[in-house]
């Protein structure tokens, strides 16, 4: 028999760690080549890592909601054939020739002798990492754990290796301090006996739901309100004649999509005329970081996409303005069919220079979009609808019926002027206006 190490791949040039979020095998569970053996979720998107090798799961290195770094290895998979075991899983080698993070059989035996004595559960990692930094049973015990069920996670114990490390007179107080005495921290005060479960809030009348924001809803909700604190949101409007657009897409969408296996909607266009438009003010395709601005070489269209669920996610087209219409539709519905089916990887989501949102898909007429950090400004499409405007001609003016939609320009104003974002927004607007109905693709 020969083990084979598990490892976390590589998920993207931003992305340095994951957290583990499901067990899709158990120990002893035998696997496929390809199989998914576990779930992981980085800040933006959930993704599952599949076994390289067919053979048995005998050994698993990390517990749900621990965070995991990049190349660790996760498990250990047992094979068909001679081999060699690993040296991170031989029982025989010596502890210091041994990563830290994935410590497999001595290091369960190891802590289980110094940490058996708990009723709460810790898991090998965050044993392992108390036993070197010589933490006590009764300081890992009252350390305010952040993970699933109150639990303790790698953060949470290195967070408070930090600051022991910054007030030494108060751990060692602690380390020796009777079992009934409260364990004092500069940061955080921690209540002795307190229960691991957290607490459910009750309803008041019996009659209402309370049900806790899934693991996305509350990013989603942290970075909303991170980035109106961060960013002097701005907003203009514009009222945009989309007629040229909706006769020359109603002509040409049958033939497109026999021609290239893909449907023609309008965000492709809109998202053409966007690349355009960031290409003549270069000045909205910037980030900022701290007191510097960030200009971006690359054009990389952010497009909002709403999941099965009710939650957002944003993947990126990156080098948008190289490409063609055909290419763009494709690209298009390629992220937003893989974004439906939960298939998006990390990479799809990094590297956003501009973000589109279209609003008009649930009918709004238009709205004030949050900025996607640390991008400084997003552009919302509102429902194209047909309503009566005045059409001049060279005989005189008169009443028709057009296709007209507005665009919602937020920007960030710490950067990014009224003129800057209001031009821009009217460029867009310039090109959606001057489309060429009999454009050829």
């Amino acid at each position: 028999m020969a083990k084979f190490e598990l490892k976390l791949p590589k998920m993207g040039e931003s992305v340095a760690e994951a957290t583990v979020t499901n067990w899709l095998k158990n120990v002893g569970d035998k696997i496929e080549m390809d199989e998914a053996v576990l779930e992981i979720a980085t800040d933006k998107v959930d993704s599952e890592v599949p076994s390289e090798v067919a053979g048995t799961l005998v050994e698993i290195l990390f517990n749900t909601d621990d965070v995991v770094q990049v190349g660790q290895t996760i498990a250990i998979i047992e094979t068909e054939g001679e081999g060699e075991v690993a040296t991170q899983v031989e029982v025989a080698a010596p502890v210091a020739e041994v990563e830290k993070t994935i410590e497999v059989a001595k290091e369960t035996v190891a802590v289980s002798e110094d940490y058996s004595g708990s009723d709460k559960f810790f898991s090998p990692l965050v044993k392992n990492i108390a036993k070197e930094e010589g933490i006590s049973l009764q300081e890992l015990e009252n350390i305010e754990g952040s993970g699933k069920g109150g639990r303790v996670n790698k953060e949470d114990i290195l967070k408070y290796i930090e600051n022991r490390s910054e007030q030494p007179a108060t751990v060692k107080e602690s380390t020796v301090a009777p079992v009934s005495a409260p364990v004092v921290q500069k940061t955080t005060p921690v209540v002795q006996n307190q229960s691991v479960a957290p607490v459910t809030p009750v309803s008041v009348n019996g009659g209402d739901e309370i049900v806790e924001m899934d693991r996305m809803r509350k990013l989603i909700s942290k970075y909303m309100v991170e980035s109106v604190q961060t960013s002097a949101h701005v907003q203009s409007f514009i009222e945009v004649d989309v007629t040229n657009i909706v006769k020359w897409r109603e002509k040409i969408k049958g033939s497109f999509e026999k021609r290239e296996g893909e449907k023609l909607t309008f965000t492709p266009i809109f998202m053409e005329v966007v690349a355009k438009a960031l290409k003549d003010f270069p000045g909205m395709n910037i980030s900022i970081d701290g007191d510097f601005i960030i200009k971006k070489r690359n054009i990389n269209l952010g497009m909002a996409a709403a999941l099965p669920n009710g939650n957002l996610i944003v993947p990126v087209i990156k080098n948008a303005d190289q490409l063609n219409l055909v290419g763009m539709a494709k690209a298009v519905n390629d992220l937003a069919n893989r974004a439906r089916n939960g298939k998006l990887k990390p990479d799809d989501t990094q590297g956003g220079t501009y973000t589109v949102t279209n609003v008009g898909t649930f009918g709004s007429v238009f709205g004030t979009p949050i900025i996607n950090q640390p991008q400084v400004g997003i552009l919302a499409l509102g429902a194209i609808r047909k309503v009566p405007a005045v059409i001049e001609t060279p005989e005189g003016d008169f009443i028709g019926i057009r296709q007209k939609m507005f665009l919602s320009h937020s920007y960030d104003h710490r950067v990014v002027d009224g003129a800057l974002g209001g031009s821009f927004v009217k460029r867009v607007a310039e090109y959606l206006e001057a489309w060429d109905i009999n454009r050829e693709v």
